[in-house]
């Protein structure tokens, strides 16, 4: 518990990712995978949801989210709007 809490406070957490960008959403469609730091309003709302019992794919969301914000949208400094969904997730994992 104490490593959730000091992520959801102050280190936030990483994801590590695989996904495959298809056809006609990028000029690359392929195999993905990514690394991205999450800062720690991410990590709360991940551990509170699991908390709470929330299910798989309410979890997905909210990492979906947070990626969409970080890792596409560059921490919304760059393709406002641009709208993420997951569909074919090889792999995500969330770590401390």
């Amino acid at each position: 518990m104490r490593a959730s809490a000091d992520a959801a406070q102050s280190s936030g957490c990483e994801t590590d990712s695989s996904f495959e960008a298809v056809v006609g959403t990028t000029d690359d469609a392929r195999i993905r995978d990514t690394t991205q730091a999450l800062p720690p309003e991410y990590a709360d709302k991940l551990f509170t949801a699991r908390e709470q019992g929330k299910t798989e794919d309410q979890l997905r969301q909210i990492a979906v989210d947070s990626l969409a914000r970080m890792y596409f949208r560059a921490n919304n400094s760059r393709a406002h709007g641009l709208g993420v969904e997951f569909t074919d997730v090889e792999r995500l994992n969330i770590q401390l």
